[in-house]
Parts: structure tokens; sequence; C-alpha cells
């Protein structure tokens, strides 16, 4: 597990090359939020990560984001992993972002939770530019009509697009990605669709956050460059 001194250290040069990578873009200071993927860690080691002035974490497993936002407080939750229909009551509710709606029946379950508790939920639409058929996420050319469906979920709003591309070693590989992203935003804003804000882009991790702030992440979702290789997941029940 990493140690205090450690994770501060981690903190302070992640957000570092974040501000210099602003600045490169001619972006404004703070206009890219740092997600630090907390899966698998244990909840001392997310408490130490809010003690060092972080408030957004994400996960991409229920139980384990239902569980540690009951013992953590001071953070804000993200679920960031593929969201099952049975999964949707451990979510909404709990985390304040959802960044992998890609289905139209996982939609309308979140609508029909967020209507129950009375809440508006903030949700990401995940495109899957790799065209990766292990992946969630819509093709492109699909996007505009899923779009549309949140004209039909008033306690839904879709605040923008996230992509997980295919691994690459070289970050310049997946550039076009964040380009192709940052295009579909962008066309898509072009539409003024009900219940549809386009102004978050959830793209870019440890190995290539710089190139995804050049294209306009306002979202980065790091984890082992904060807390070290994740820990093996066994399953979740």
């Amino acid at each position: 597990m990493v140690d205090r001194e450690t994770l501060r250290h981690n903190f302070a040069v992640v957000r570092g090359k974040i501000a210099a990578a602003e600045q490169r873009a001619g972006r404004p200071p703070g206009s890219v939020r740092l997600l630090a993927v907390s899966k698998t860690k244990p909840v001392g080691v997310v408490a130490e990560a809010v003690a060092c002035g972080q408030v957004d974490f994400g996960e991409n497993y229920a139980q384990e984001l239902r569980d540690k936002s009951s013992a953590v407080s001071g953070a804000v939750w993200h679920f960031i992993g593929p969201l099952q229909e049975n999964k949707v009551n451990m979510i909404v509710g709990k985390a304040s972002w959802i960044h992998t709606i890609s289905r139209e029946k996982i939609l309308l379950a979140v609508e029909r939770r967020a209507a129950t508790l009375g809440i508006v939920q903030d949700v990401l639409v995940q495109v899957n530019t790799g065209d990766e058929p292990q992946k969630n996420g819509l093709a492109p050319g699909e996007l505009d009509a899923f779009l549309r469906l949140f004209a039909d979920t008033p306690h839904v709003r879709c605040r923008g697009l996230m992509t997980l591309p295919p691994f690459d070693l070289d970050p310049e590989a997946v550039r076009p990605h964040f380009i192709e992203l940052a295009r579909l935003l962008a066309e898509a804003g072009t539409r003024h669709l009900e219940n549809v804000n386009l102004v978050e882009l959830s793209m870019g991790m440890s190995g290539d956050y710089e190139v995804a702030i050049a294209e306009g992440a306002t979202w980065v979702r790091v984890g082992s460059a904060l807390f070290g290789p994740r820990l093996p997941k066994t399953g979740e029940p």
C-alpha cells in the first residue's frame, strides 16, 4: 500500500503535469479536473487522498463505490465502470456522476431510480471510438439517436462524453481518439437537444492524460500514477 508521503508526492507531480499541460494548450488554469481512480484501493488510502486535497474519485465496481461512499467523507464519487441494470440502485444517489451510459435500458433504469429518489443524475455518454467489441460504448454514428433519448429522462441529465480508447504505450497513438471525441462533442452540441448540455470530456488516463488535455479533456482519470499498480479484483457479487 502506498505510504502517505509517496501519495502526497504523486498527487503533486500529477497536478503539476496537468497545470503544465493546460498552459501548453492555452487553457485556463483549473479547466481540467483530476479524477483519482481509486478502484480496489482501501478506504484508508482514499481518506489519505482526501487529506491531500483530492475531491473526486472514480470507482469501477458498484458495491465498492457504495461501501466507500458511506465510509469516506469529503469525497465526490464518479462511477466509471460498466453499469449493470441490477446494480443501478447501488450507484444512483451515491455517485454524483456516471461516466459510462451507452445502453437505453440502463439509461431508463437510472431514470427510474433517480425519479424515486427525487434527484437529477448527471451522466456522460460513453463512445467506443476504437470500435473494440470487448468494450462498452456507442459507435460514433449511434450518438445522435442516443442523445435524443434524454428528452424522455427528466431525472437524468447528459453533461458530456467519455471514451476509453485502445490501449497503447505511445500516447500519440491514442491522440486521434481524443480528437474524435472532442469533434463529436462539438458537433452534437450544435443540435441543442433537450436535457443535453455537452460541456464535459472524460478522457485520458495515467499514460496519456497530457495528450488528452491538449485535445480538450475536462476530466482526466488517473489511477496508477497516483496510487501505484491496482490490486487484483476477485469479482463482485
